[in-house]
């Protein structure tokens, strides 16, 4: 019987000089590991979408397609500066035909109209194409967790009830990741900039967890687990950080730099691990 547990968060080769997994070898291993379906969320475009479907297709595997959105604080528009560099992430997913042509429309959107350094579509835009979509709250580069503060969540409640309102009850849902940051702080040879990096991250993932089992209740907003895969197998992780360092420019002995080698576990994780 095939597991139950299935990716809705991911990263392929598509992901440009972030992600690492080749298309074949992402649902050949999806495939052994003997899960129903796979998604793909690569980073602000759907390059990837048509090798992925046909793949999953041909060895019986549900293809689910996606894109992680970057949605801008204010307009798609607006272009000012450091304000409008920093947009947030959000997951969706075409759960239809016509979510997969609204999604398309939305990428079309952000690259013709939105982009400024990064692709990017607002608020209003999710409204006019939510039809046939899914979104999961994000990673912690997504607005919800963005919004939460320790002891008070009003904030972040009302980022779920603007999402809530933009896809409909039902097609929303509070995104949870375990990157097991307190195992990895057990390793006594970590570096002490890591260590606090790790520290920081950690304090981020309980918070959320926190905050979303209230609000996962009060609000009816049902709890997916994703992994944020950005390769397939565990062991490419040094090969995966290679190519991050290529996108920032920076050398893989640099230890101030983006480092996901220091989260080791963002591979294509099996039903049990998960």
């Amino acid at each position: 019987m095939a597991n139950n547990f299935v990716h809705l968060h991911g990263h392929t080769e598509y992901s440009l000089l972030d992600g690492l997994s080749k298309v074949k070898k992402l649902i050949k291993k999806v495939k052994e590991l003997d899960m129903p379906a796979v998604a793909i969320t690569d980073h602000g475009g759907m390059f990837g979408a048509i090798e992925f479907y046909k793949e999953a297709v041909k060895v019986g595997v549900k293809p689910i397609i996606g894109c992680e959105l970057y949605v801008a604080r204010r307009s798609h528009k607006d272009k000012e500066g450091k304000l409008d560099t920093e947009p947030y992430h959000l997951t969706v997913m075409a759960k239809n035909h016509q979510g997969y042509l609204n999604l398309m429309k939305l990428v079309s959107v952000g690259y013709l109209d939105g982009y400024y350094y990064k692709p990017r579509v607002d608020r209003e835009l999710l409204s006019q194409y939510s039809e046939g979509l899914i979104a999961l709250s994000g990673c912690p580069a997504g607005e919800f967790i963005r919004s939460l503060k320790s002891g008070d969540l009003k904030d972040a409640e009302k980022v779920a009830k603007d999402y809530l309102k933009i896809f409909g009850e039902g097609n929303y849902f509070f995104e949870l990741q375990n990157h097991q940051y307190d195992l990895l702080l057990k390793n006594p040879k970590l570096d002490p900039s890591v260590k606090r990096e790790l520290e920081r991250m950690g304090e981020v993932q309980n918070l959320t967890w926190g905050a979303v089992s209230g609000l996962s209740k009060k609000l009816g907003v049902r709890v997916v687990a994703t992994n944020d895969f950005h390769y397939v197998d565990e062991g490419d992780s040094e090969a995966q950080d290679a190519v991050v360092c290529v996108q920032t420019g920076k050398f893989i002995k640099d230890i101030n730099r983006l480092r996901m080698i220091d989260t080791p576990n963002l591979y294509l994780r099996s039903a049990p691990e998960m």
